[in-house]
C-alpha cells in the first residue's frame, strides 16, 4: 500500500487517536510522547504541509504501527 500524503496536523491527530499526547514545541516541531506506555519512543513530528516520505516511514516504525493503520487513524 502507498503512503499517504499528508501533514504534520494530520500526523499529530492520528497519533493522538493511539494515546500520544503533545509533550512540547519548538518552532515548527511538535514532539509527542505515550504517557501510559514508556516503551513507546517519542516522536518530533514538523508542523509542514507536506511530511516527507522517509519521515512518514521512520514516524510510523517509532510508533510500532503499519501504513494500514495509518489510513485507519486518518
Amino acid at each position: 500500500m502507498k503512503l499517504p500524503i499528508i501533514s504534520g496536523q494530520d500526523a499529530v491527530k492520528a497519533l493522538g487517536k493511539l494515546g500520544y499526547v503533545t509533550a512540547r514545541q519548538t518552532g515548527s516541531h511538535i514532539r509527542m510522547k505515550h504517557p501510559s506506555d514508556s516503551s513507546r519512543k517519542p516522536l518530533s513530528i514538523p508542523n509542514h504541509k507536506v511530511i516527507g516520505k522517509g519521515l512518514l516511514r521512520k514516524l510510523l516504525r517509532d510508533a510500532e504501527i503499519t501504513i494500514d493503520d495509518l489510513y485507519n487513524l486518518l
